[in-house]
């Protein structure tokens, strides 16, 4: 198994990529856009509050760390435009061999299964194509849409733990959820975690 960087996934309408330099003007935008929608789910600096780098700066640390294979930071683009993020960091090797997931859509995307499909695809490619052992995902309690994505995806319950990270101003309780490779039926096109997702919750149809 081998760590390549760039990568871009595919499924339909649906597709993730590194952020580009065309990119800073949307991503600007569609951060403004939804600052009070995901105000209470962003991670924040105990020491300096809620500071978010310049684009450029954003971009060359996620391309740095993406090279040396420690995070998978991709775009979600939805019919052409971007629509959010996900991302697979700390991506851990040695022992463990394990990866955190993380990710967050437009508000307008909303309800239409993009990001448990976005986090699915990442998934079958940490497992199928670099290798990992188990992916994590941790949620604020109070989160229910994304307690909805992980329900999606299957993963598994294991616990609470108390005032774990730095959000919206104070340390927050997050409830775990996990998922290993043995628990996924990945077949030839490595697609097990999105293949049971797109079963059991069959895409909706509707126009955009």
């Amino acid at each position: 198994m081998v760590h390549t960087w760039p990568v871009t996934l595919r499924d339909r309408e649906l597709v993730l990529r590194p952020l580009q330099r065309r990119d800073r003007s949307a991503f600007e935008a569609l951060r403004r856009r939804n600052e009070d929608w995901l105000r209470p789910w962003d991670a924040t600096d105990p020491e300096h509050g809620r500071v978010r780098p310049p684009f450029a700066t954003l971009r060359r640390w996620t391309e740095k760390q993406a090279r040396e294979g420690t995070s998978l930071p991709l775009a979600i683009v939805v019919d052409g435009r971007l629509g959010g993020q996900v991302t697979a960091s700390p991506i851990l090797y040695g022992p463990q061999h394990s990866a955190v997931l993380g990710y967050w859509v437009d508000q307008h995307l909303a309800g239409r299964g993009i990001a448990p499909r976005a986090a699915a695809l990442v998934i079958d490619h940490l497992f199928a194509e670099m290798g990992m052992h188990r992916v994590e995902v941790t949620v604020r309690p109070e989160n229910t849409a994304s307690l909805r994505v992980v329900q999606k995806l299957g993963l598994r319950p294991e616990g609470l733990r108390r005032r774990a990270i730095h959000v919206d101003g104070d340390w927050r309780d997050h409830l775990v959820f996990a998922l290993t490779a043995e628990e996924v039926m990945t077949d030839h096109t490595g697609r097990g975690v999105l293949d049971r997702l797109l079963t059991q919750n069959p895409p909706d149809t509707r126009p955009a």
